[in-house]
């Protein structure tokens, strides 16, 4: 049994790791523990503005030319499918997103690859006043896998007025990729980029339901 663990391991750890006893063995499954490991965050938002506004937002927050700029990552966005179930009244969508590959400027050096393809999952129920949006990438999968969770609830202290966004994001590097050696730095920066884009997209959102607001008082901006 333990030949075949060792042998097991040869196979899936680098090769500058060298066995001698159980120890160097104990020592080698917590390198291969570690290299697996996910990086998560969560952050936690509050529009003070109505469920509908917000979401009427989050639909917008792509197709408005003038946002292209704070949100520079997003090169394109592409509708696969947009389906209404009659029998319980969800709104199904699913958009395509090509973005600037995750992480910094050495991540994209080594991997090759400048963009990155995703697939966004919305699911909006009225009659609740939730909206859920899933968005995983699709290619380079051998190196990284990246899945952000995105959740519109009215707020429990106000919520005819306001709105409470939820965002869980974790990020995974692939043991026995060419990022695997360096994964917890990787993994860190790639979330510090996730979260100076989250506070973009805030941003974005804020300004759209302020425009929203002021459309519906027949105001304009």
């Amino acid at each position: 049994m333990y030949e075949y663990k060792y042998f097991f391991l040869k196979l899936i750890l680098p090769s500058e790791i060298v066995f001698k006893g159980f120890n160097a063995l104990r020592s080698a499954i917590l390198f291969v523990l570690k290299i697996v490991m996910v990086k998560a965050y969560t952050q936690e938002h509050i529009y003070k503005h109505p469920w509908e506004r917000v979401t009427s937002a989050s639909w917008r927050k792509f197709a408005d030319p003038e946002n292209k700029r704070t949100l520079s990552h997003i090169l394109e966005v592409d509708t696969l499918n947009h389906k209404l179930d009659p029998l319980s009244g969800k709104l199904y969508t699913t958009r395509a997103l090509t973005v600037h590959a995750p992480g910094p400027w050495f991540v994209r050096k080594i991997i090759g690859q400048d963009i990155c393809h995703c697939v966004e999952s919305t699911v909006v129920d009225a009659q609740s006043k939730s909206m859920q949006l899933t968005t995983r990438n699709v290619s380079l999968k051998k190196y990284i896998e990246v899945e952000e969770k995105i959740r519109y609830e009215p707020h429990p202290d106000n919520p005819t007025g306001w709105t409470v966004c939820r965002q869980e994001t974790s990020i995974r590097i692939k043991p026995l990729s060419a990022l695997a050696s360096m994964a917890e730095k990787v993994e860190l920066r790639c979330a510090e980029k996730f979260m100076q884009n989250s506070v973009k997209g805030r941003e974005v959102m804020e300004r759209i339901c302020k425009y929203l607001e002021a459309e519906s008082r027949g105001i304009s901006l």
